[in-house]
Protein backbone atom coordinates (compact mmCIF):
# COMPACT_ATOMS: atom_id res chain seq x y z
CA UNK A 1 0.00 0.00 0.00
CA UNK A 2 2.74 2.38 0.99
CA UNK A 3 4.29 1.88 -2.79
CA UNK A 4 0.90 3.60 -4.07
CA UNK A 5 0.62 6.52 -1.43
CA UNK A 6 4.69 7.00 -3.15
CA UNK A 7 3.27 6.61 -6.64
CA UNK A 8 0.26 9.38 -5.16
CA UNK A 9 3.15 11.87 -3.78
CA UNK A 10 5.57 11.62 -6.96
CA UNK A 11 2.99 12.14 -9.51
CA UNK A 12 2.07 15.54 -7.45
CA UNK A 13 5.78 16.72 -7.93
CA UNK A 14 6.21 19.41 -10.37
CA UNK A 15 8.50 18.65 -13.15
CA UNK A 16 8.54 15.12 -12.40
CA UNK A 17 4.31 14.49 -11.72
CA UNK A 18 3.55 11.27 -13.43
CA UNK A 19 6.53 11.12 -15.81
CA UNK A 20 8.52 9.59 -13.15
CA UNK A 21 5.26 7.78 -10.78
CA UNK A 22 4.57 5.31 -13.81
CA UNK A 23 7.77 3.72 -14.62
CA UNK A 24 8.28 3.68 -10.39
CA UNK A 25 4.97 2.04 -10.70
CA UNK A 26 5.65 -0.23 -13.66
CA UNK A 27 9.37 -0.82 -11.96
CA UNK A 28 8.18 -2.40 -8.81
CA UNK A 29 5.43 -4.61 -10.68
CA UNK A 30 2.55 -2.62 -9.31
CA UNK A 31 -1.08 -3.14 -10.28
CA UNK A 32 -0.93 -1.57 -13.38
CA UNK A 33 -4.79 0.43 -13.57
CA UNK A 34 -4.56 1.15 -9.96
CA UNK A 35 -1.11 2.34 -10.14
CA UNK A 36 -2.20 4.53 -13.23
CA UNK A 37 -5.40 6.20 -11.43
CA UNK A 38 -3.84 7.06 -8.52
CA UNK A 39 -1.17 8.56 -10.58
CA UNK A 40 -3.78 10.56 -12.45
CA UNK A 41 -5.70 11.66 -9.54
CA UNK A 42 -2.25 12.88 -7.52
CA UNK A 43 -1.06 14.69 -10.52
CA UNK A 44 -4.21 16.44 -10.73
CA UNK A 45 -4.77 17.63 -7.12
CA UNK A 46 -2.54 21.04 -7.32
CA UNK A 47 -4.11 22.04 -10.90
CA UNK A 48 -6.36 24.23 -9.23
CA UNK A 49 -4.38 25.63 -6.86
CA UNK A 50 -1.84 26.24 -10.29
CA UNK A 51 -4.40 27.66 -11.92
CA UNK A 52 -5.57 29.96 -9.39
CA UNK A 53 -2.95 30.96 -7.14
CA UNK A 54 0.73 29.95 -8.35
CA UNK A 55 0.94 33.31 -10.92
CA UNK A 56 0.36 35.62 -7.61
CA UNK A 57 2.72 33.31 -5.15
CA UNK A 58 5.30 33.24 -8.14
CA UNK A 59 4.94 36.96 -8.56
CA UNK A 60 4.96 37.81 -5.19
CA UNK A 61 8.08 35.46 -4.51
CA UNK A 62 9.86 36.85 -7.33
CA UNK A 63 9.44 40.34 -6.40
CA UNK A 64 10.26 39.96 -2.33
CA UNK A 65 13.45 41.29 -0.92
CA UNK A 66 14.84 38.08 -0.16
CA UNK A 67 17.75 38.00 2.56
CA UNK A 68 21.44 37.22 1.44
CA UNK A 69 21.38 33.52 1.82
CA UNK A 70 17.97 32.64 0.12
CA UNK A 71 17.80 35.27 -3.12
CA UNK A 72 17.96 31.92 -5.29
CA UNK A 73 14.51 31.38 -3.62
CA UNK A 74 13.19 34.65 -5.64
CA UNK A 75 15.53 33.47 -8.72
CA UNK A 76 13.63 30.28 -8.30
CA UNK A 77 10.50 32.17 -8.71
CA UNK A 78 11.24 34.22 -11.37
CA UNK A 79 12.77 31.19 -13.38
CA UNK A 80 9.36 29.40 -12.75
CA UNK A 81 7.55 32.99 -13.68
CA UNK A 82 9.32 32.88 -16.75
CA UNK A 83 9.21 29.38 -18.02
CA UNK A 84 4.95 29.79 -17.51
CA UNK A 85 5.39 33.04 -19.29
CA UNK A 86 7.14 31.71 -22.44
CA UNK A 87 5.54 28.63 -22.35
CA UNK A 88 2.06 30.32 -22.53
CA UNK A 89 3.32 32.60 -25.62
CA UNK A 90 4.77 30.05 -27.42
CA UNK A 91 1.35 28.11 -26.95
CA UNK A 92 -0.63 31.34 -28.26
CA UNK A 93 1.92 32.03 -31.08
CA UNK A 94 1.91 28.04 -32.57
CA UNK A 95 -1.76 27.46 -32.09
CA UNK A 96 -3.84 30.52 -32.40
CA UNK A 97 -7.60 29.13 -32.06
CA UNK A 98 -6.57 25.88 -31.27
CA UNK A 99 -5.18 26.94 -27.51
CA UNK A 100 -7.15 24.43 -25.64
CA UNK A 101 -5.94 21.24 -28.02
CA UNK A 102 -2.38 22.54 -27.94
CA UNK A 103 -2.29 22.39 -24.13
CA UNK A 104 -3.88 19.24 -24.10
CA UNK A 105 -0.56 18.21 -26.03
CA UNK A 106 1.84 20.30 -24.39
CA UNK A 107 0.66 18.25 -21.22
CA UNK A 108 0.25 14.88 -22.78
CA UNK A 109 3.53 14.23 -24.78
CA UNK A 110 5.93 13.48 -21.83
CA UNK A 111 8.81 15.83 -22.38
CA UNK A 112 10.59 17.62 -19.55
CA UNK A 113 9.19 20.27 -18.51
CA UNK A 114 5.97 20.06 -20.05
CA UNK A 115 3.53 18.36 -17.35
CA UNK A 116 0.46 19.23 -15.54
CA UNK A 117 2.07 22.23 -13.16
CA UNK A 118 3.62 24.16 -16.57
CA UNK A 119 0.29 23.88 -18.88
CA UNK A 120 -1.78 24.88 -16.04
CA UNK A 121 0.56 27.99 -15.24
CA UNK A 122 0.37 29.28 -18.91
CA UNK A 123 -3.17 28.70 -18.56
CA UNK A 124 -3.34 30.46 -15.85
CA UNK A 125 -1.29 33.62 -17.17
CA UNK A 126 -3.16 33.21 -20.49
CA UNK A 127 -6.44 34.07 -18.60
CA UNK A 128 -7.79 30.67 -20.46
CA UNK A 129 -11.54 29.49 -19.05
CA UNK A 130 -10.72 27.11 -16.11
CA UNK A 131 -12.87 24.24 -16.89
CA UNK A 132 -12.02 23.96 -20.28
CA UNK A 133 -8.51 24.22 -19.05
CA UNK A 134 -8.67 21.11 -16.92
CA UNK A 135 -10.25 19.17 -19.46
CA UNK A 136 -7.53 19.71 -21.44
CA UNK A 137 -5.03 19.17 -18.76
CA UNK A 138 -6.72 15.90 -18.11
CA UNK A 139 -6.77 14.72 -20.96
CA UNK A 140 -2.81 15.31 -21.14
CA UNK A 141 -2.44 13.97 -18.04
CA UNK A 142 -4.15 10.99 -19.26
CA UNK A 143 -1.86 10.64 -22.85
CA UNK A 144 1.16 11.28 -20.82
CA UNK A 145 0.50 8.24 -18.30
CA UNK A 146 -0.80 6.26 -21.40
CA UNK A 147 2.64 6.56 -23.54
CA UNK A 148 4.94 6.47 -20.09
CA UNK A 149 2.97 3.21 -19.03
CA UNK A 150 3.76 1.76 -22.62
CA UNK A 151 7.16 3.29 -22.95
CA UNK A 152 7.94 1.75 -19.12
CA UNK A 153 6.26 -1.35 -19.73
CA UNK A 154 8.23 -2.01 -23.02
CA UNK A 155 11.74 -0.84 -21.21
CA UNK A 156 11.42 -3.01 -17.47
CA UNK A 157 10.34 -6.42 -20.15
CA UNK A 158 13.94 -5.62 -22.61
CA UNK A 159 15.72 -5.45 -19.28
CA UNK A 160 14.06 -8.41 -17.84
CA UNK A 161 14.77 -10.31 -20.89
CA UNK A 162 18.05 -9.80 -20.80
CA UNK A 163 18.34 -11.28 -17.33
Amino acid sequence: MIHYLIVFLISMVPLVELRLAIPYAVGLGLNMPLSYAVAIVGNMIPVPLVFFFARKILVWGSNLNWPKGLKWVGKFFGFCLDKGERGGRKLTEKVGRSTYLALFLFVGIPLPGTGAWTGTLAASILDLDFKKSVVAVLGGIILAGVIMGLGSLGLFSAIRSMF
